[in-house]
């Protein structure tokens, strides 16, 4: 099989009204030559750690019309930060996008794998080769001069590795054909597009790409008169929906988000705590358990080791300002979508924004965003998502499911 680059561009014509979405997949159509089979049928990959599994409604092992049909559809978000999939069998699961080899001898004995993920990888890296494969939400070294090098090739491997156990935590059995849909930055490049697909064809019968706020809003069936912001690691996407399949400029890409926000509270931290130790690890988790953008806040008190001894440090002016960093550039980013909207739909479109991917976890960020817009655009009104971990991974699922079997056939 050889699966060819594409974007949402290249849903077909006869597929581009889509139908109204439901919290569960409806029953699937038999894609040509897929087969049936029982669903006690063994699983296609060995079971590993380090995953967050997630099974709302539908149980996975629940006999269905989806497994039926012998065809597994998969919605996979492949994040800088974290990975997270949504099977058409009902099953979800996430896991930091991170990959560990054993460095040596010794550590392949220590830790009886060839392979590490997720938090497996973090509590055991100074025994791995430890890599964090995407960046910027597309594969690291995927595009420019250093595409061919050393260090291009292991992210790639770490890359299709990382997408093999992302799909094998979807529980696919032997017999069952996959189709996946990946989501990637609004603007990534078709060279960044085509690192994705073959990180996935080995493993998958056939893929295609879209970008991840168009997943978020078709997933939540928000396809009209909505603009949808995605906060993830490596980048912010915008993307304004109008009922129809957005064009290129109806989406943004910022090379911010949760990665910027680490990065600048790491040097406040460093002027604030002088003679303190921590790294970038350490400066994500004071994030990830304290952010806010809000006035008003409790003092955040951290312990960072000082000449090997625990200190305390007050650091709540820190964590606000690092935080409040992406909220100037995104607005600016949303004023560019709007001001070169038809005019008499601007006002629709300001007061619905829809804030998804794990920065829309910021505590206050919805509110602060929609005060930022009121003050430079007159008016907004910004909602976030309610399952901002999972509304990429499902919006891509949805658009597997409507997509036509034709189709999924024609791309093998």
């Amino acid at each position: 099989m050889t699966p060819e680059t594409m974007s949402e561009s290249s849903i077909p014509e006869e597929n581009r009204t889509p139908r109204n979405n439901s919290p569960e997949p409806a029953p699937k159509t038999q894609a040509s030559g897929s087969s049936g089979g029982s669903p006690e049928q063994q699983p296609r990959f060995a079971t590993t750690g380090g995953v967050t599994p997630s099974k709302p409604g539908q149980k996975a092992d629940d006999p269905s019309t989806e497994s039926e049909s012998g065809v597994l559809y998969l919605g996979i978000d492949l994040g800088t930060s974290r990975t997270a999939i949504a099977g058409s069998n009902g099953g979800r699961s996430s896991v930091p996008s991170v990959v560990g080899y054993p460095k040596d001898v010794v550590a392949k004995k220590l830790l009886g794998r060839d392979i590490l993920f997720g938090d497996d990888a973090f509590k055991k890296r100074l025994s791995l080769d430890f890599y964090r494969p995407l960046e910027h939400g597309v594969i690291k070294y995927s595009d420019g001069d250093d595409k061919a090098s050393e260090k291009a090739e292991n992210n790639r491997r770490a890359a299709a590795d990382l997408v093999q156990e992302a799909i094998r935590m979807a529980n696919p059995r032997s017999d069952e054909l996959i189709y996946a849909v990946i989501g990637c930055p609004a603007q990534a490049s078709l060279t960044n597009q085509k690192a994705l697909i073959d990180a996935a064809k080995a493993v998958v019968d056939s893929v295609m790409i879209c970008s991840e706020p168009f997943a978020v809003a078709y997933g939540l069936n928000r396809l009209d008169d909505v603009l949808v912001i995605d906060i993830g690691a490596g980048t912010t996407d915008l993307c304004r929906m109008k009922g129809t399949l957005p064009d290129a400029e109806d989406q943004l890409t910022l090379n911010l988000g949760g990665d910027s926000i680490d990065n600048l509270l790491t040097e406040l931290i460093k002027k604030k705590c002088p003679g303190s130790q921590f790294t970038i690890n350490m400066v994500k988790e004071i994030k990830e358990r304290h952010s806010f953008v809000n006035q008003s806040q409790d003092p955040i008190k951290v312990e960072l080791p000082v000449e090997g001894k625990p200190t305390l440090f007050e650091i709540t002016d820190e964590v606000r300002e690092a935080c409040r960093s992406i909220i100037p550039p995104i607005v600016d980013a949303i004023r560019k979508l709007i001001s070169t909207f038809d005019p008499e739909f601007q006002t629709v479109l300001k007061n619905n924004v829809l804030l998804g991917g794990g920065g829309s976890q910021i505590k206050g960020l919805a509110t602060a965003l929609q005060n930022e817009m009121i003050e430079k655009l007159g008016e907004g009104t910004v909602v976030a998502v309610e399952e901002p971990v999972y509304a990429g991974a499902n919006g891509a699922l949805q658009v597997a499911h409507d997509m036509p079997p034709s189709y999924w056939e024609k791309m093998k």
